[in-house]
């Protein structure tokens, strides 16, 4: 019973090391990419593949290359939302003090998705849809979150996924972005400057410790956050974070 059970857990863990070692390829890999990155027997990797893609957690392309299968997808919205409802009184407390609308955000693949959002009670005010995607080089918790990684890590992101500029205040070259986030690193907190929209300016700090990439800000129009907001909120998205993450870690 117990050399069972043994084996069982054993199994749970290679399923998991290969869908992890798929998602840090990009989200596709070949089998031979696999077989290389892991201590894995060739037919141990190729059986285990066999049973994620018919259950549907792994798909694999014409090409043969395997990726990350559509039933993730429903494992993943649940664990945001449970996130998202473990931060919002966090976020909330951002809102209360600061008066403008707060986010938190997780690196999804190459991008963020947002999981959580306490509006602002101003009429006028930022909005980000829960559950949107967007790109890391331009939004204040994708730079946070992107502070938290070494640079050849940033570099196989932004190459992936793109450096579009919506903006022009938006960071388009690679050099001037691992520039940026030193910044971000030395200070501690990111700074969207109307990189994502016009007329809005971010605060971001990333979360410590969270089991992946993870971070909160606060948002609204410049004429609001300004510098002297800027003063205020970096010690409250401090607190918040420290908050977050050790909720986190008694969950």
């Amino acid at each position: 019973m117990a050399e069972k059970a043994s084996g069982g857990v054993q199994s749970v863990e290679r399923v998991f090391e290969l869908l992890e070692l798929i998602t840090d390829a990009g989200g596709d890999v070949t089998l031979s990419e696999l077989s290389s990155s892991t201590e894995l027997p060739l037919p141990t990797i190729h059986r285990l593949l066999r049973t994620l893609v018919s259950l549907g957690y792994v798909r694999q392309l014409p090409s043969r290359r395997y990726a990350l299968g559509p039933r993730l997808i429903r494992l993943g919205e649940g664990a945001n939302k449970q996130l998202g409802a473990l931060a919002r009184p966090q976020l909330k407390m951002l809102v209360d003090r600061l008066g403008e609308t707060s986010n938190m955000a997780v690196l999804d693949s190459d991008m963020v998705i947002y999981v959580a959002q306490v509006p602002s009670p101003h009429a006028m005010r930022m909005f980000t849809e829960v559950g949107r995607r967007a790109h890391t080089h331009d939004t204040g918790v994708g730079k946070a979150i992107l502070a938290q990684l070494d640079d050849e890590q940033v570099r196989g992101i932004v190459a992936r996924a793109g450096m579009p500029t919506p903006t022009a205040h938006s960071i388009g070259d690679i050099d001037r972005l691992l520039e940026d986030l030193a910044g971000i690193r030395e200070r501690g907190y990111a700074i969207d400057e109307q990189e994502q929209e016009i007329g809005v300016r971010c605060f971001s700090m990333a979360v410590p410790g969270a089991p992946t990439p993870t971070a909160i800000s606060v948002s609204g129009p410049v004429s609001r956050v300004d510098e002297s907001f800027g003063d205020r909120a970096v010690p409250l998205l401090r607190e918040a974070a420290a908050a977050i993450s050790g909720e986190l870690a008694r969950a």
